[in-house]
């Protein structure tokens, strides 16, 4: 395990080597969450030595916090590229300092809430739909 703010992560495979094993079984567990309901046309790809997933624009990112310039010191963050369009009426995700990016910092696997997840997912979803279809509008 290596955590070297030098370090070029390409694949997933790698970023679990670069990771204790507390991390490792959070990013797992909410990368089968968000694969899992995200649709067909949605993808990740490593980004910032993270994985970040994509549909039309970004949906969201998981930053282990043993990667370095996430802004945290424990844990994994899961966050939402356009948090701020969400209703999120359950009140799941901080808001913290950015006006766009809302987040939640798990420190344990028995933290992450999948049915909290997988509706903020279903909104992102929707909201991403709607940053494309204004785009594709005429202006």
């Amino acid at each position: 395990m290596t955590t070297n703010s030098n370090i070029k992560i390409r694949s997933v495979l790698q970023l679990y080597e670069a990771i204790p094993m507390h991390e490792r079984i959070m990013v797992d567990v909410l990368r089968q969450v968000i694969t899992a309901k995200l649709p067909a046309y949605c993808r990740e790809k490593i980004s910032y030595n993270v994985p970040f997933f994509f549909g039309h624009k970004g949906i969201c990112i998981i930053w282990p916090a043993a990667i370095p310039r996430g802004g945290i010191k424990k844990g994994v963050l899961l966050g939402f590229w356009h948090g701020n369009k969400l209703v999120d009426e359950d009140k799941y995700l901080t808001r913290g300092s950015n006006k766009q990016v809302f987040y939640k910092i798990f420190n344990d696997v028995e933290e992450i809430d999948v049915p909290a997840i997988e509706k903020l997912l279903e909104e992102a979803v929707k909201t991403d739909c709607r940053i494309k279809t204004k785009k594709d509008k005429p202006v």
